[in-house]
């Protein structure tokens, strides 16, 4: 199998994103490995021979992504036996001519720690904890959004991803078989109208889900899964909620629909 290496003197997060984003494009199986804060030349030593040991072992030269920002760093790496793919290098000098100004690289500003915008995200993560599945309903007027939907339906994972990537405050509220018979919107909600965001789910979907945290149940019975998602998408319709299918999308294409539909200003760099 080919290997993908990911490297950089800081995260490699970037690396990362941008060789998954690539590699998906292709249908075959790779073995990928992330190796961060090579910031030595030993240490970059050391990485050329982890991936010159992978082409011998496998008798293909792996792929390496890269963002190195150190010169000396980046010609070992290069100089492995592998096909050798430099993301910043690709973009540094069209942009240096349009933008009129030579580039200052400097290892992990990428991700370093940016006090506004990580203290908006340490927050919302706090946020996202104490309002999690309806567990305190008295502070919804510091919510950016309040994601509403049946349990397991996505709401929670949703929350702390709108809060930890983009420093959204996201609230989460269940509705619950208690409310099935006559589902509306709560009173302490309906002050909160226009911050909700419904989340759905195909019924089928749901059983699994339940069944394999509550097997043999009402909660997970396919009659109570299809009545309760019915239920939540006709309470949408009728309210005007905007809400959005689950079942085949991951927390970050989820995010990124919430985020599109609502325009919430993201806090992220």
């Amino acid at each position: 199998m080919r290997a993908a290496f990911y490297i950089s003197d800081g995260t490699a997060i970037t690396s990362e994103v941008f060789g998954h984003a690539l590699l998906s494009l292709f249908p075959m199986e790779f073995e990928h490995y992330t190796i961060p804060f090579v910031e030595t030349v030993e240490q970059a030593l050391e990485t050329k021979n982890k991936i010159n040991k992978s082409s011998k072992r496998s008798g293909e030269p792996p792929l390496v992504f890269h963002t190195f920002v150190k010169p000396e760093i980046r010609e070992i790496i290069d100089s492995c036996d592998a096909i050798i793919y430099n993301f910043l290098e690709h973009f540094i000098n069209p942009l240096e001519q349009q933008l009129g100004v030579k580039a200052k690289p400097k290892a992990h500003r990428t991700h370093s720690i940016h006090e506004n915008s990580y203290d908006f995200r340490i927050d919302a993560v706090n946020y996202a904890l104490a309002n999690d599945d309806g567990g305190n309903i008295s502070n919804y007027e510091h919510a950016d959004v309040i994601l509403v939907g049946v349990s397991r339906s996505g709401k929670t994972p949703t929350s702390l991803y709108l809060a930890l990537q983009y420093g959204i405050k996201a609230a989460n509220y269940p509705f619950t078989d208690d409310d099935m018979d006559e589902l509306q919107i709560p009173d302490f909600l309906k002050k909160h109208k226009k911050k909700l965001f419904g989340l759905t789910i195909d019924a089928q979907r749901l059983i699994d889900i339940r069944h394999n945290r509550l097997s043999n149940s009402k909660y997970s019975s396919a009659r109570q899964c299809r009545m309760e998602v019915r239920e939540v998408e006709k309470l949408y319709k009728k309210e005007k909620i905007p809400f959005l299918n689950t079942t085949k999308l991951s927390v970050e294409e989820i995010t990124a629909k919430i985020l599109s539909e609502t325009k919430l200003q993201r806090y992220k760099y």
